[in-house]
């Protein structure tokens, strides 16, 4: 397997990593551009040549040199742009471990980002001289480079290390809980044969053109966002997060713009585009130069593809661009994702019943509440073997039974980083009657049919909410400290889907003596704990009799049976609090609603705008239970997707543009005197100007706790 035919030519299987093939390109296209960087998500670009990346991360590479040894960790912490590739290179060409993380948000506690520190034992980080001015006091033992600031004569004092192919590459972090972060240890070989699965699959070739907003730091917008342009040749054309949070329209507008021929986004992605892109801008748009369009990161919902491709098809968009895709960062990214198929990827319509057993049935006559469409990911990519086994057995399934999916494979990551024994049981399993192995043990679910594989779900209990991981103990472990009157180790935490979309439902045990405690306060405080800890907002909370939930003989709470239960309602509730469905939010009539407040006094302009507020809250978030005007935004559960999606609200109905750091630990209170304050002025530029615009200097990667792009999860 190969690139293209001159890089085969010029370079042996043993020398192509992405480092060496960086250099080469840099060598023999030097003045070609390599990546674009949409400043805003719009017409402001930045470019980098192969050349000018090289020059840079050579001097990277000098400085690390100068600092520390090969194999050492140095931890990256980047906002989105270019800044980070050529610090990711330079740690390539060192020889030392890259470690991608985010810079903690502002405000925000710094303990996941302390944990990774330590457990990869990182001697250095890279990062900019901002960023590091506002932490590296948090971390004395680590030496900080501000690579902006770095003498580019130095590149010529660095010297090409020799790396071996199964040397790591870099450590990707799994995402969800906070306390026991594991670093996936990815080494060149990984890289390069999980690359070229992605160039064999879908055809990528120098006259590609790759448009990516999915946050660097994470192993898809990484490895197929940055990595994979590097290795066949193709111009890359990026933008932050937020800028595509804030308008999903220049997603598509650079798609458009550029003649994108592919791209990637999670499942919710695609929906945003719908609900957010207007008819004006979709006349706008030409999708007709698509041919890859992976849809991964989450379960894959057939509706998804069918509104995408409806709305969008008018702009030239053709159905059959989707690939459904399946991926960790435990297999590099890329396991699997389909072929371009006529009408877009295979849909299966299952029985519900039987897929709650673990079987494949096909749902002939059932009705929509009894059936489950599963959307295909494709054959294993490459010579990647999958096999479908049952979880306790270690035996093939037969082909209408769901079972684990293994992987085995060059792409199989090394095993966690100083974790020997969690590797060996997720990295080294062996069937049990044929002794085939090792494989790499997904904890996903699913079945093959006529070798596509097909993801119904996953053995362990993760809940994944608009993209991010969160393990059902750490929020059960917040429930149960909110009151005396709740009952320890008697909380089920779970996921269930309504309207499309994966909500969380919490069911607690009261105790006995629980007399005399109000419950809907209760209730409320429990909302809040969950918002505040966890930025989550419950879909429901039940607080049920004592001895009513769920258990082993052993004691351990049987989640997928309280789902079940609450599902059939069968629990003996004492108190039940549930999301009211939101209404679609109206637009405002901008000068109307600013000229109201001439009328009305300073109290009534305040109940009028905290109203206004509540009202986008509730539209953004499937009717928020817990809105405290005292509390910031981040801690009634609003996300970063849903504090993007109220500045966008707040830009379009008022001409207000509030950096996202700031609007984050802004509470309802502090906005409404915000708002009131623009409306006694009487230019909205001047507003604008003095609320201060969003720059990617001020968001630290807006979205890392919105895609679940590494982990047992979809990528």
């Amino acid at each position: 397997m190969s690139p293209n035919i001159d890089l085969e030519l010029m370079m042996t299987d043993d020398d192509r990593t992405l480092g060496a093939i960086l250099q080469w390109r840099a060598r023999q296209q030097p003045d070609d551009t390599a990546y674009i960087y949409l400043k805003g998500g719009e017409l402001d670009e930045i470019g980098v040549t192969y050349g000018e990346l090289d020059r840079q991360a050579r001097t990277v590479a000098a400085a690390l040199q100068g600092t520390c040894r090969p194999g050492d960790r140095a931890i990256l912490l980047y906002p989105p742009g270019l800044e980070f590739i050529a610090a990711f290179f330079g740690c390539l060409y060192a020889g030392v471990i890259a470690v991608p993380a985010y810079p903690p948000k502002a405000n925000r506690n710094l303990s996941r980002l302390r944990d990774i520190v330590g457990d990869c034992q990182a001697v250095v980080a890279l990062s900019t001289r901002q960023i590091g001015n506002s932490i590296q006091g948090h971390w004395s033992e680590l030496h900080w480079i501000a690579t902006d600031t770095l003498d580019g004569a130095t590149a010529a004092s660095w010297q090409n290390p020799s790396i071996a192919k199964n040397a790591i590459a870099f450590l990707q972090y799994t995402s969800g809980s906070t306390g026991t972060p594991r670093g996936v240890m990815v080494s060149h070989r990984n890289l390069v044969h999980n690359s070229e699965c992605i160039r064999e699959r879908w055809g990528h070739s120098p006259s590609s053109v790759g448009i990516c907003w999915v946050p660097q730091f994470h192993d898809l917008g990484l490895i197929i966002g940055i990595l994979q342009p590097l290795y066949v040749g193709y111009k890359a054309v990026l933008m932050s997060p937020t800028a595509f949070v804030q308008k999903p329209f220049r997603w598509l507008q650079a798609i458009s713009r550029y003649r994108g021929t592919t791209t990637c986004g999670p499942n919710f992605s695609f929906d945003l585009c719908v609900s957010k892109v207007t008819p004006e801008q979709r006349a706008t748009l030409d999708l007709s130069s698509l041919d890859t369009v992976m849809n991964g990161a989450e379960p894959v919902l057939t509706e998804t593809l069918q509104n995408f491709a409806e709305a969008f098809g008018p702009c030239g968009f053709d159905i059959r661009a989707f690939r459904g895709g399946y991926g960790l960062a435990e297999g590099t990214v890329f396991v699997t994702t389909s072929h371009r198929l006529p009408k877009g990827p295979n849909v299966k319509s299952l029985s519900k019943a039987a897929l709650e057993q673990h079987l494949v049935v096909r749902a002939a006559g059932a009705t929509e509440h009894d059936t489950q469409d599963v959307v295909g990911c494709g054959p294993a990519a490459g010579d990647q073997e999958l096999a479908v086994v049952h979880p306790d057995l270690h035996t093939r399934c037969k082909p209408d039974q769901i079972g684990e999916i293994w992987v085995k494979g060059e792409s199989v990551g090394q095993g966690y980083w100083q974790r020997p024994e969690e590797s060996a049981q997720t990295f080294g399993a062996f069937l049990d009657d044929t002794r085939e192995g090792p494989f790499l043990r997904t904890g996903d679910l699913g079945f093959l049919h006529e070798g596509e594989l097909y993801v119904t779900g996953r053995t362990k209990d993760l809940i994944i909410v608009r993209g991010r991981n969160h393990y059902p103990q750490d929020i059960e472990r917040t429930v149960e400290t909110v009151h005396p009157a709740l009952r320890l180790n008697c909380t089920a935490a779970f996921s269930v889907r309504e309207q499309g979309e994966e909500r969380v439902v919490v069911v607690q045990e009261l105790k006995r003596d629980h007399a005399g405690v109000d419950l809907e306060p209760l209730a409320a405080d429990i909302f809040r704990a969950v918002a505040e800890e966890h930025e989550l907002s419950l879909h429901a909370l039940l607080l049920i009799a004592d001895g009513n939930i769920s258990k082993t003989s052993s004691g351990k709470i049987q989640r997928s049976t309280c789902r079940q239960r609450y599902e059939e309602g069968s629990f003996q509730v004492l108190q039940q609090t549930t999301f009211a469905v939101a209404t679609k939010r109206h637009r405002v009539d901008r000068a109307a609603f600013l000229e109201r407040f001439q009328r009305l006094d300073a109290e009534e302009c305040r109940a009028q705008v905290e109203l206004y507020l509540i009202q986008t809250l509730r539209s953004i978030r499937q009717g928020f239970f817990y809105i405290d005007v005292h509390q910031p935004l981040v801690k009634m559960g609003l996300d970063s997707l849903g504090v993007a999606e109220v500045r966008s609200a707040l830009e379009d109905d008022l001409g207000l543009a509030f950096p996202i750091p700031t609007l984050m630990d802004m509470s309802l209170r502090d906005l409404s005197e915000e708002i009131l304050r623009a409306a006694s002025t009487a230019s909205t530029d001047a507003v604008r100007k003095t609320a201060g615009g969003l720059s990617d200097a001020e968001v630290t990667s807006l979205l890392d706790d919105m895609l679940s792009l590494e982990g047992s999860g979809r990528a």
